[in-house]
């Protein structure tokens, strides 16, 4: 994508640490909607600052992992800033050395993916940091970071998308913004001219619920409500899909129901074509592993199926299907809100259709809530089993075919 021009509060969020008045802030948060422009704005504006006021100096960019990092960040340093920087990076180091009328600073990427990821970046000494959506990071990761950057003139650089409102980033740095000198900037997608209203157009149709309201409009909002408030009808098909790849999604249970669905890929997107569903609690008979890979045998039968896609903590079952070598099977991503994310948009852009005859599906789709007591973003664990193997399915094979960006 090509940044033509910018507006107001890109410019701001680049060269805010040059504007008079500006230097009492020890600085920036730019938080708000998905494709306002952000992630240049401040990358940029991170190594513009870093390479005319330090030399020498070691700093860090952080993402969620380093690979999604170098995939939205690093991966395009050259071409944001051709011609005024050299970037050689050292890959084996995680670093990145960046070069300029005889200066010369060196930028670590580090992941904040979970608790443990704090110990990988004690030691270091900083003269600064940019967390590249750091509500998707550990608090005890953004504390250790933020500890580092000891060195005289050092600033902290945040952005991200809304998460809940009870997110600890939003309670300990959005809302104590000013306590804490942090400049705060909020985006939409307005603020990126490089959109046109036909794509700004196409993002906000792809979102619905709690996620239109944090992606689209930016807000720090409560999830509640139905998960999928969108699906009906026009989700739900009575054709089966010509020939295409075949996958079978599972969510193991034992005294709780046992789900698994039939999946149809095609150049047009995915079809549920039929589905497997038993609960040992509704019949007062619980199951044995084989008894399920037969079940499983049943529904794959007449199809050439890829994958099993199976809950990763359903080791018995795993290792059933494995014995058998029928079956070549695939541990399930289990990040629950980017499953439900990618299937949410799934579902509005027509990738994701169910066929009349899963009705175990169908019906809890119209069941599946937030959980409006959490203050954090949950579930509730009820009617829920075809709902995780749909998430799965499309968390683990359709996001392969349909990549999904945030």
């Amino acid at each position: 994508m090509k940044y033509q021009r910018l507006s107001t509060r890109q410019n701001l969020a680049m060269t805010w640490w040059n504007r008079p008045g500006f230097e009492v802030y020890d600085g920036i948060i730019c938080d708000g909607s998905i494709r306002s422009g952000k992630t240049v704005a401040m990358t940029v504006g991170f190594i513009m600052w870093a390479m005319t006021r330090f030399d020498g100096c070691n700093f860090a960019i952080c993402g969620k992992t380093i690979e999604s990092l170098r995939r939205n960040v690093t991966s395009n340093l050259p071409v944001w800033l051709a011609g005024v920087f050299s970037f050689k990076e050292h890959r084996t180091e995680n670093k990145i050395v960046v070069s300029a009328n005889g200066k010369s600073n060196s930028f670590y990427l580090f992941g904040g993916k979970d608790e443990s990821s704090a110990a990988l970046i004690q030691g270091i000494t900083l003269a600064g940091i940019l967390l590249d959506e750091v509500a998707l990071m550990p608090e005890s990761f953004v504390n250790q970071a933020t500890a580092r950057c000891s060195v005289e003139g050092a600033k902290l650089w945040f952005n991200c998308n809304p998460e809940g409102p009870s997110h600890w980033f939003y309670t300990k740095w959005v809302l104590e913004a000013s306590r804490r000198k942090m400049l705060h900037l909020h985006f939409n997608m307005d603020d990126n001219l490089s959109l046109s209203a036909s794509v700004k157009a196409r993002y906000e149709s792809l979102y619905s619920g709690v996620f239109y309201d944090r992606f689209i409009r930016g807000l720090w909002v409560v999830a509640e409500g139905l998960i999928y408030p969108h699906f009906g009808e026009n989700c739900i098909t009575d054709e089966d899909p010509p020939a295409g790849r075949y996958y079978i999604s599972v969510d193991y249970g034992t005294l709780n129901p046992f789900s698994a669905g039939l999946w149809c890929v095609t150049k047009q997107g995915a079809v549920r074509i039929n589905e497997y569903y038993y609960s040992g609690r509704g019949t007062q008979e619980q199951l044995t592993d084989e008894e399920y890979y037969q079940a499983i045998r049943e529904l794959a039968d007449g199809y050439n199926v890829d994958y099993v896609v199976i809950d990763p903590s359903a080791a018995s079952f795993i290792t059933t299907v494995f014995r058998h070598n029928e079956f070549h099977v695939v541990k399930a991503n289990n990040d629950v809100m980017d499953g439900i994310r990618r299937t949410s948009v799934y579902l509005k852009s027509d990738k994701l259709k169910i066929h009349r005859r899963c009705k175990d599906a169908i019906r809890e789709f119209g069941l599946y809530r937030w959980d409006e007591d959490s203050t954090v973003d949950k579930v509730i664990k009820a009617d829920d089993h075809a709902m995780d193997d749909i998430r799965y399915f499309a968390n683990t094979i359709l996001v392969r075919h349909f990549p999904v960006m945030r």
